[in-house]
C-alpha cells in the first residue's frame, strides 16, 4: 500500500472509477487548477474573435474574415496546447499523489513545459494514428482510441519518445480495450451532461438573438465562457481515470506493486523484457 491509503492491486472497472472521483474530490483545487489554467488562454483568445468579429469596425471584420482559416488554425494548434498542459499535468499529479506523494499545480504544469516537445509529438503522433482509424470506419478509430489511451501516461512517466510511447501503450492494453472504453464512455456522458446544462440554455438564447448584434455577442461569449466551465469540470475526471488505469495495467502485467513496494523511490520505467515493442503485434 502506498502512504496515499491506495492499495495497489488489480483493479476492476468499478474500482478505477471510485478512486477517480475519490482523487477528484479529495484534490478538487488541484485538479480544477490544472484544467483550467491552461484552458483560460483558449477562453481568451476565443472571446477576443468574438468580440473583433462583431465589434462593429467593418475594416477590422474584413481584414479578420480574410485570415480566418490561419486564425482557425492558430486556435487549434493553442487547443491542443492547452490540452496537452491539462493532460500532462494531471497524470503527473495523479502519479504523484496515488503513490503517496505530494504535488502542486505549478510543479505538475513546470515539469510538463519541460517536457513539452516529446508529448507534443506523442499527442501529434496519437491523433494521427486514431484519425487514420475513423477514417477507415467508426469501429477501427473507437478500438485505436482504446488501445493508445494510457500513451501519455506511457510517455510521462517512463520518459519515452512519441513512437515508443504509443507503441508501450498497445502492449499494456492487449486484452483491456473494452475497461478503455468504458472510461472513454464515462467521459463522453459527462461531457454531454455538462454541456446540456451549462450551454444548451445559452445556445437557445444565442439562437433567439440572432437578429440583434449586441445581444448576440453577448450571448456568443457567455455560451464560450459555459463551455470552458463545462470542460474544467469534466475533464480531470477522464484525466484522472487514465492515470489509474496506466497504473492498474501496469500492476496487473508487471507486478509493478512489488517493485514499488520494495524501493518506492525507484524509477517508475518498467523492468526491461529484451523485446521492443510494436503497435501491430
Amino acid at each position: 500500500m502506498s502512504q496515499s491509503g491506495f492499495e495497489l492491486r488489480p483493479l476492476s472497472i468499478g474500482d478505477i472509477l471510485d478512486r477517480t472521483f475519490l482523487l477528484y474530490r479529495r484534490y478538487f483545487s488541484l485538479f480544477l487548477g490544472i484544467t483550467a489554467i491552461p484552458q483560460v488562454f483558449i477562453l481568451a483568445w476565443n472571446l477576443a474573435r468574438t468580440l473583433a468579429f462583431s465589434g462593429g469596425n467593418p475594416t477590422l471584420t474584413s481584414a479578420l474574415s480574410a485570415g480566418n482559416l490561419a486564425l482557425t488554425f492558430v486556435g487549434l494548434i493553442l487547443t491542443l496546447i492547452a490540452y496537452l498542459f491539462a493532460q500532462g499535468g494531471s497524470v503527473l499529479a495523479v502519479s504523484e499523489l496515488y503513490l503517496g506523494k505530494s504535488t502542486s499545480i505549478s510543479a505538475s504544469l513546470k515539469r510538463v513545459w519541460d517536457d513539452f516537445g516529446p508529448l507534443f509529438g506523442v499527442l501529434m503522433l496519437n491523433g494521427l494514428v486514431v484519425g487514420f482509424g475513423y477514417l477507415l470506419l467508426l469501429v477501427p478509430g473507437i478500438y485505436l482510441t482504446c488501445r493508445l489511451l494510457v500513451c501519455v501516461p506511457a510517455a510521462l512517466i517512463e520518459n519515452r519518445g512519441p513512437r515508443e510511447s504509443l507503441d508501450r501503450a498497445f502492449d499494456l492494453t492487449r486484452d483491456n480495450a473494452g475497461r478503455a472504453f468504458v472510461i472513454l464512455l464515462l467521459s463522453v456522458v459527462l461531457t454531454y451532461a455538462a454541456s446540456a446544462l451549462f450551454v444548451l440554455p445559452l445556445t437557445i438564447a444565442t439562437l433567439t438573438a440572432a437578429h440583434d448584434p449586441n445581444k448576440l455577442r453577448l450571448y456568443t461569449a457567455l455560451t464560450q465562457i459555459s463551455t470552458t466551465v463545462a470542460g474544467i469540470l469534466v475533464t480531470p475526471v477522464a484525466l484522472i481515470a487514465t492515470s489509474i488505469f496506466y497504473y492498474d495495467l501496469r500492476v496487473r502485467k508487471e507486478g509493478f506493486d512489488l517493485e514499488f513496494m520494495m524501493n518506492p523511490d525507484a524509477p517508475q520505467a518498467p523492468r526491461s523484457s529484451g523485446t521492443p515493442y510494436r503497435i501491430i503485434t
